[in-house]
């Protein structure tokens, strides 16, 4: 009489009456054995390690970062890398390294000015081939030379504050206001003589 032997597949007997997932020494079995769930194991090990190093190298490509912060009197400026450090934009690409790390002076944003610096760090003057720094419209001079960095709608700059005098036109490097210690010093600088006559510094 010919004795039939069970198929094996897997370490499961055919017409078996025990489930496909064991319970053998502690260990959870899928069909799989102890060598292929360490094998499995140590390639995701190198995996995330893999991962790690390419991360620290920057080898990983990386969300852009956002550098936009205010500076000292709420001016337009750039964030370093410590997220801590904030300096006004005109302090980009001025040959000084202002961050720790050199950040503000690198190749891929001081490379083509000011094509390769941020938007939020330019202002384009009505003069189309004139452009000043963010932090210099509005800080009362002439930047761009034609004072369309304080006056008119690219600017759109507040009105003279407490410590300016009003007055337009203004001489020398002012647009439409002049500092207040400036009054009564003696030298004409609007054109009306307001500022040696009617302003109290």
């Amino acid at each position: 009489m010919n004795k039939t032997h069970p198929q094996r597949n897997g370490g499961v007997a055919f017409g078996s009456t025990k489930p496909f997932f064991e319970e053998r020494a502690g260990c959870c079995q899928w069909g799989c054995t102890r060598r292929q769930l360490c094998i499995s194991a140590m390639v995701l090990l190198i995996l995330a390690a893999a991962t790690g190093l390419a991360a620290v190298l920057g080898l990983l490509p990386r969300a852009p970062v956002n550098r936009f912060c205010a500076a000292s009197r709420n001016q337009t400026g750039f964030l370093c890398d410590d997220r801590v450090t904030c300096i006004p934009a005109s302090q980009v690409c001025d040959r000084v390294s202002n961050c720790r790390n050199g950040e503000d002076e690198q190749e891929k944003l001081c490379g083509d000015l000011p094509h390769s610096l941020p938007g939020f760090l330019v202002f384009h003057c009505a003069n189309p081939t004139y452009w000043v720094y963010a932090d210099q419209r509005c800080n009362g001079l002439n930047d761009c030379g034609d004072c369309s960095d304080e006056m008119g709608s690219l600017a759109a700059c507040t009105p003279c504050g407490s410590e300016w005098w009003s007055c337009s036109p203004v001489l020398y490097e002012y647009c439409s206001c002049v500092p207040r210690r400036l009054c009564r010093d003696g030298i004409q600088h609007c054109l009306s003589w307001s500022d040696e006559y009617i302003c109290n510094p």
